[in-house]
């Protein structure tokens, strides 16, 4: 009898600590919703929003619970954007609608981002539109050549933060880039979409440095610059199922502008497609003394459409003409494989390794391509310098290494 009392007890008392520790981890995993036009937005397309959505991330981040930051339909205007020193590292930010960037662009001044998040984790963005009016910046920088313009802002920028997540996110006409990733770990991108007309100056899609474990996937980039772009200091990329068209392909740099940078390692792009661009698979440097690299990358299964430049490693960039057509690249160039390429070259060079003559490019692998050029006069071809390796299974044009 004595033990069926104690049972039953202790069956009570465990009960109540579980249950108790259930109420508990329930309790903690309510998430909070803020309405920015709690904090005065206004969806009308006139009104400065800004105030509204500061406010609302300050009264999510003081408090450590999973937050909803909810934008609502309608046309929200709103100036430079910081977003920082958040207690909560799990933040939703949920637009049902369109972020509007300032009329007058000279407003930006002294701002180089429109949308910025700084030192912050667990930041989540959920759909929406970001309208950052560029036409009439591009208008003053291809008019004046930039005399006169503000430098221009980039639209959304991760700064020094982790664990980010970007989903079906439309980023339209930014001044400058549209989405970059600057000193991030464990970024994700999918679903995104960014457009810009192919002739706007520098409006790259989505730019890449200082960072590493970061994932673009299932993303449509047509722009005036680099669809991707990655600088130095990047390591440890997947891009995949990425539709690029207009712009100048995604590129690793240019890198080695400095003589001190670090280096570019493990970046894999596959299963994705060119359209009308500049370069597809670009590799680009300085024709400067560089301590960096570039290894371990990886161009797997690609279609490229009228591409002017499928295949192009550049060490010999130096756009100013100023020092470097007399020095070459110092960065190192190893471990490049190209597999699974096909489509359509609009130029006879469909693949060019144009490596430094002082760190000529190794371990260049070409398999299983097959680049034609457009103009059936002349047929596609390869052009090596500085460059050592090896090609394997069918490679049309033949290759040059």
């Amino acid at each position: 009898m004595a033990n069926s009392k104690t049972n039953t007890f202790l069956f009570t008392f465990l009960f109540i600590i579980l249950s108790t520790t259930f109420l508990n981890s329930h309790a903690n995993a309510v998430t909070r919703t803020y309405n920015v036009m709690r904090f005065g937005a206004k969806p009308n397309g006139a009104t400065d929003s800004t105030k509204g959505f500061l406010g609302a991330w300050a009264a999510a981040c003081a408090d450590a619970s999973p937050s909803v930051i909810y934008v609502p339909k309608g046309r929200f205007v709103v100036g430079p954007l910081v977003f920082k020193g958040c207690n909560s590292s799990d933040i939703v930010l949920r637009i049902d609608g369109t972020l509007v960037g300032l009329t007058d662009y000279r407003v930006f001044q002294g701002y180089d981002k429109w949308i910025s998040f700084e030192f912050v984790s667990g930041v989540t963005i959920v759909g929406g539109k970001l309208d950052a009016r560029g036409p009439a910046f591009w208008a003053c920088k291809l008019a004046q050549g930039g005399g006169g313009c503000p430098a221009g802002v980039t639209t959304l920028s991760f700064t020094n933060s982790n664990n980010i997540k970007i989903t079906g996110l439309l980023s339209l006409n930014s001044q400058m880039f549209h989405i970059a990733i600057n000193g991030c770990q464990n970024v994700q991108i999918q679903g995104t979409k960014v457009i810009a007309k192919g002739d706007s100056p520098n409006t790259d899609g989505i730019h890449v440095q200082y960072s590493s474990e970061v994932v673009i996937r299932n993303t449509t980039i047509g722009t005036g610059d680099d669809c991707i772009a990655i600088g130095p200091g990047a390591k440890n990329l997947l891009m995949e199922g990425i539709r690029c068209g207009p712009g100048h392909g995604i590129s690793i740099g240019s890198l080695g502008r400095d003589v001190e940078e670090p280096g570019v390692q493990n970046v894999t792009v596959k299963k994705s497609v060119f359209i009308g661009t500049q370069n597809g698979l670009r590799i680009k440097t300085w024709a400067k003394p560089s301590n960096g690299f570039v290894q371990g990358i990886q161009y797997r299964d690609i279609i490229m459409r009228n591409v002017q430049n499928p295949i192009v490693i550049d060490q010999n960039y130096c756009p100013s003409n100023i020092d470097c057509p007399t020095q070459v690249s110092g960065i190192k160039i190893s471990d490049v494989v190209y597999q699974g390429i096909r489509g359509t070259s609009a130029t006879p060079v469909a693949i060019k390794f144009d490596c430094s003559p002082k760190n000529p490019c190794t371990g260049i692998k070409l398999g299983d391509v097959n680049l034609k050029s457009v103009n059936q006069v002349e047929a596609a071809r390869s052009s090596c310098a500085n460059a050592k390796g090896m090609a394997f299974g069918p490679v049309l044009p033949k290759s040059c290494l």
